[in-house]
């Protein structure tokens, strides 16, 4: 029998597939916000980079997801040979096209012996060994030395060449001050692996050195798959790749493999008229592991292959044009993601953008990963300022008090209410929790036995796969893999199992006589297949709403007591200061960064006596205005996000991927500003068809200085998107193949 096609697609499996867990994420998500889609080309070969890879299945089944109902394109996803050998997942996955790729990281072993180096200072990529056999099958050139792991990080180097049974050497060094100190012994050199000065001087490793334990990767051979992904896109298809190599939990991007760079210049190279884009597409989750959290999906803008690399390429400067195109797509990735250094400086970007909003306006969520985005810039750039670092300990003392009274920063505005409103609110959301805890205790009875095989399992599976892994912290991106795994597998099962007690039950009394004799065993089974998930579901949704409003009640029971009232009046007096300081800070700095900053704002500025202006110098009366909670100022549900009122229930889309507005007119009158376009077929030349584009041009760009002045834009400036651009590109595509 002939062997299946790497990268082979069942267009019908792969919808199924798709449709099925889309339910699942549905689920388990509460939004996943595309943003951007438009960038996406409807046809041609498309390379979608992916970043970072925070889930380890889920990330790619919203990716296809989206891409789907947005593009209506299929896409061929990378996944690691290792995933494949899972029954179900390989199976699944191969039908649904995604191409297998080992990894090296997969097949490391440890080695006999210890290695060392010799002349650190004048050779750093001689690799010294005692008691190893280099010679052995498990060495060869192209293969990988890994040194042990230090704070979950582990450092790897290629190897060149072998010279001897205990002497080889690396392409290049291995890089940064800690795997320095273990392959030396000494402590002589800073963090990025330069020795300080003197240093130089000093010969070998350090006095008594013996050398460190080591693993051993074989070279991956990835013909077939650079075959295969070539394939795919000479046919106009689309390929997805997660870079990193892996899933993990961190803050910041890891070094990208260079696998996506040979795609693209290896794809271009053998037909150079394909027109391949790289798409790169930001993954961006708000508590990813958690249930029910939320994701931006942002689609960045295309990135075309040079042709000068492609050349570079293919004659002699191999490595210097894939180094060139792995940086374009790293820097494409920075533009549609967030990276902090470490978690700390995530938290205190989050603290600063809250303390920077505070009349509390609900920003939409592509709106906060933009915002987050840009403090992070920010930040990078003044993060040695003395108002900065002096900012940052206020902040992080906020937080910490945050912490110890076990409040949130939005909570801290109950200290400016009255005993009374105070006992209301506790009263009447007591209340309200209580009614809607008649409507999840059923479904909760339901689902309690998936709820908690989800849990365990995940827990579990994160343990085993943060002790196999060298750059996972608390491996929590397999946690929502595994809990919809486990889903998929314990769920039927228990709906089984009470479809049977309760049918056994209506067999032997008819449900203590509730049922009538008349309806038959089998419309009864019918109909709990039907209600037991519609309960769940509906639990699931009242549930979400009676956690939030669960979380409000201790702030309000606090504020009952004469010494936490104190407590609170006293930390909203901090938060208004810092909210100013940090205000005052960012609108000092923002315009050395942004030259547009002033006139392209998220956050009005509420401590600002003059109206702001508009570009052409004309007061405007406002910013922005973004969607925010119904509810008015004198409201009981004023502190509550939007969603924990009853009101919005009718309001939230049955498994909707975007959050539940108003839908937004297509017409192509109202994107152009009431521009009228007759039909494209009377184009009969060039200057009929330029001028059509002039006039698109003309429209945009005067609709374009309308929101301006009233202030339709995004903060900080850089980085923004014409409104209607999706509009004009598909007026001038129509526009060129009508000519």
């Amino acid at each position: 029998m002939a062997k299946k096609k790497i990268g082979y697609m069942n267009n019908y499996v792969y919808d199924a597939f798709l449709w099925v867990f889309s339910i699942l994420v549905d689920l388990f998500f509460r939004e996943v916000h595309p943003r951007s889609s438009w960038k996406v080309p409807k046809h041609g070969p498309v390379l979608f980079v992916c970043a970072p890879h925070a889930n380890q299945f889920v990330d790619p089944l919203i990716l296809m997801r989206v891409v789907k109902k947005e593009s209506d394109r299929r896409i061929h996803f990378l996944i690691a040979e290792k995933s494949m050998k899972r029954r179900f997942i390989g199976a699944m996955a191969g039908l649904a096209g995604s191409v297998p790729v080992g990894r090296a990281m997969d097949s490391t072993k440890s080695a006999v012996g210890k290695i060392y180096l010799p002349d650190p200072v004048n050779d750093p990529c001689l690799i010294r060994g005692i008691g190893t056999d280099f010679e052995s099958k498990d060495f060869q050139a192209g293969g990988t030395l890994s040194l042990p792991p230090v704070n979950n990080l582990a450092s790897n180097a290629e190897i060149q060449e072998i010279l001897g049974p205990e002497e080889l050497r690396l392409k290049r060094p291995f890089k940064g001050g800690i795997p320095m100190q273990q392959l030396t012994g000494r402590d002589d050199m800073t963090e990025e692996g330069q020795f300080v000065d003197g240093a130089e001087a000093r010969k070998g490793p350090a006095p008594g050195f013996e050398g460190i334990n080591f693993k051993v990767a074989p070279k991956m051979n990835q013909r077939e798959v650079y075959d295969a992904v070539h394939e795919v896109l000479h046919q106009g298809g689309s390929v997805g790749i997660f870079p990193e190599g892996g899933s993990h939990d961190r803050t910041e991007l890891l070094p990208l493999k260079a696998g996506v760079a040979i795609m693209a210049l290896g794809t271009m190279e053998s037909k150079p008229d394909c027109n391949l884009q790289i798409i790169p597409v930001g993954m961006n989750y708000f508590h990813a592991h958690k249930f029910r959290s939320r994701a931006v999906i942002e689609f960045g803008t295309p990135v075309d292959v040079p042709m000068e690399l492609v050349e570079k390429y293919s004659h002699g400067g191999r490595r210097e044009a894939i180094g060139t195109m792995l940086e374009m797509v790293r820097q494409a990735l920075v533009s549609v993601t967030v990276q902090t250094p470490d978690y700390d400086t995530l938290m205190l970007i989050q603290a600063v953008r809250r303390l920077y909003n505070p009349k509390g306006k609900k920003l939409p969520l592509p709106m906060v990963v933009e915002l987050n985005r840009r403090l992070v810039q920010g930040y990078a750039k003044y993060k040695d300022d003395p108002r900065i670092v002096d900012l940052k300990k206020s902040v992080q003392a906020y937080n910490k008090r945050l912490l110890a009274l076990n409040l949130r920063d939005h909570q801290v505005q109950y200290a400016k209410m009255n005993i009374f409103m105070i006992m209301w609110l506790l009263v009447y959301r007591t209340l309200k929790l209580m009614v809607l805890s008649i409507f999840v205790i059923p479904g909760f009875t339901l689902f309690a036995f998936v709820f908690f095989c989800g849990k365990v399992i995940s827990i579990k599976k994160s343990k085993e796969a943060l002790a196999a892994s060298s750059v996972k912290i608390q491996a929590r991106d397999v946690m929502a893999t595994w809990k919809l795994l486990v889903a998929i597998a314990i769920a039927p099962i228990t709906y089984t199992f009470w479809i049977v007690i309760f049918t056994y039950w209506c067999h032997r009394n008819r449900v203590q006589g509730y049922i009538p004799e008349w309806v038959p065993l089998k419309l009864f089974v019918l109909a709990q297949v039907i209600v037991f998930p519609t309960i769940t579901y509906a639990a699931l949704r009242f549930g979400e709403v009676g956690m939030d409003i669960a979380k409000s009640l201790w702030p309000l029971v606090k504020m009952l007591s004469p010494w936490s009232n104190n407590e609170l009046i006293a930390l909203q007096k901090r938060r208004e200061i810092l909210t100013e300081r940090v205000n005052t800070i960012i609108n000092t700095l923002g315009p050395e960064m942004f030259p547009d900053f002033d006139s392209k704002r998220i956050i009005t500025d509420p401590f600002s006596h003059s109206p702001p202006q508009s570009p052409g110098g004309q007061p405007r009366s406002e910013t922005y205005s973004f969607p925010t909670s119904p509810t008015s100022e004198d409201s009981p549900s004023k502190h509550l996000p939007r969603n924990e009122s009853f009101r919005d229930l009718s309001n939230t889309d049955f498994f909707s991927t975007r959050p539940s507005t108003p839908k937004k007119s297509r017409s192509r009158h109202g994107s152009l500003g009431g521009f009228s376009l007759k039909a494209f077929s009377t184009l009969d030349g060039k200057d009929s068809l330029d001028a059509v584009s002039k006039k698109i041009r003309d429209t945009m760009r005067e609709r374009g200085r309308r929101r301006s002045s009233t202030g339709d834009g995004w903060e900080m400036g850089s980085g923004t998107t014409t409104p209607g651009s999706e509009e004009l590109e598909d007026a001038l595509q129509m526009s060129k193949k009508d000519k």
